[in-house]
C-alpha cells in the first residue's frame, strides 16, 4: 500500500436516518484518531463483514500484498469491499460519518447498513495525510464559479464541497434525488444557486435536462460532475460540447453504473489495465 493511505480498525457507533434513501453511519474507533480527511470529495476504502461474519475478513498482514492475498480467498469469506465519500471526519472524537443509499438487500453495503448496529465492526483504507490523491475536487486557479452535479450517492461528497467552499465563491448545484423528501439541510458559506432534483420514478440522469435549461453564468467555470456513469459521461458531453467549458475544467467520476456491480467495475479496470 502507498503512503499517505493505512488500514483503519472501527466499529458502529450510531446511526440516523436522515432521509427516506440515506442513512448516516457514524464510525468510531482509536485508531480513527490518524484519519487525516482532506475533506470535500475525500474517498476511501471500506471493509464490511459478510452475514454471520463478526468482522471484515482482510489479510492485513499481507502489507503491500494485501489486494492479491484478499482476491485468492473465496468471495464468500473475503470481506465486502466498496468505496464511499467521508461525509465528516472528527479525529479529535476518532469518529467518521459515512452516508449509505439504501435500497434494500439489493446490495451487501445497503443490506448491511440497514441493519447495523453498534459495535459492529468494520475495516477502512483512509488517508494518513489531508492532502493526498483521493480528493479530486481542485478548482484552478483564476476560475470565476463553480458548478456542482452529482445524484444521491455523491450528494455527501457534494454537501463535504459546499462546507468547504470559501466565502464570496458563486456556486451552482444540481442535486438528483430519488424523492423530494431526500433534500438535506446543507450549509455553505459560498453564494450558492441550489437545485433539488427529484426523479420521482424517472431513470437517473435527470440532471441533464435540467442544465440544458438553466441560464449559468458568465465567466471562467470549474465543473465537478459525480453519479451514475452514463448520465455523468452525457452532462460532461454537454458541458464542453455545447457550453464551451474546458475539457481540463471539468472533474467527472462515475460513482455506479446502471445494471454493474462494483465487482463488475472492479474487474473491467483490472482487465483495461
Amino acid at each position: 500500500m502507498t503512503v499517505p493511505f493505512a488500514f483503519f480498525a472501527a466499529h458502529v457507533v450510531r446511526t440516523e436516518r436522515i432521509s427516506p434513501a440515506l442513512l448516516r453511519v457514524t464510525f468510531g474507533g482509536e485508531q480513527l484518531t490518524g484519519f487525516a480527511s482532506g475533506g470535500r470529495d475525500q474517498s476511501f476504502s471500506l471493509f464490511l463483514p459478510h452475514p454471520g461474519q463478526d468482522a471484515p475478513v482482510v489479510p492485513v498482514a499481507e502489507g503491500e500484498g494485501w489486494f492479491h492475498a484478499w482476491r485468492a480467498l473465496p468471495e464468500e469469506v473475503r470481506a465486502v469491499m466498496r468505496s464511499y465519500t467521508v461525509r465528516a471526519a472528527r479525529p479529535e472524537l476518532g469518529e467518521v460519518d459515512v452516508d449509505f443509499v439504501l435500497h434494500g438487500d439489493a446490495g451487501p453495503a445497503s443490506r448491511w447498513a440497514g441493519r447495523a448496529a453498534a459495535g459492529d465492526r468494520v475495516l477502512l483504507i483512509g488517508p494518513t495525510e489531508a492532502d493526498n490523491p483521493s480528493v479530486q475536487f481542485r478548482p484552478p486557479a483564476g476560475n470565476d464559479w463553480v458548478l456542482l452535479t452529482a445524484d444521491e450517492t455523491a450528494l455527501s461528497a457534494a454537501a463535504a464541497i459546499l462546507e468547504w467552499l470559501p466565502a464570496g465563491t458563486r456556486a451552482l448545484a444540481f442535486l438528483e434525488v430519488p424523492d423530494g423528501a431526500d433534500r438535506l439541510e446543507l450549509s455553505t458559506a459560498a453564494d450558492l444557486e441550489l437545485h433539488w432534483l427529484p426523479r420521482d420514478g424517472a431513470r437517473p440522469g435527470v440532471v441533464l435536462d435540467a442544465l440544458r435549461s438553466a441560464a449559468l453564468p458568465e465567466g471562467t467555470p470549474y465543473a465537478w460532475v459525480a453519479g451514475e456513469a452514463a448520465a455523468v459521461r452525457s452532462v460532461r458531453r454537454h458541458l464542453v460540447g455545447e457550453r464551451g467549458f474546458d475539457r481540463r475544467a471539468v472533474t467527472f467520476t462515475g460513482y455506479w453504473r446502471l445494471g454493474a456491480t462494483e465487482e463488475d467495475l472492479r474487474a473491467e479496470a483490472e482487465a483495461a489495465a
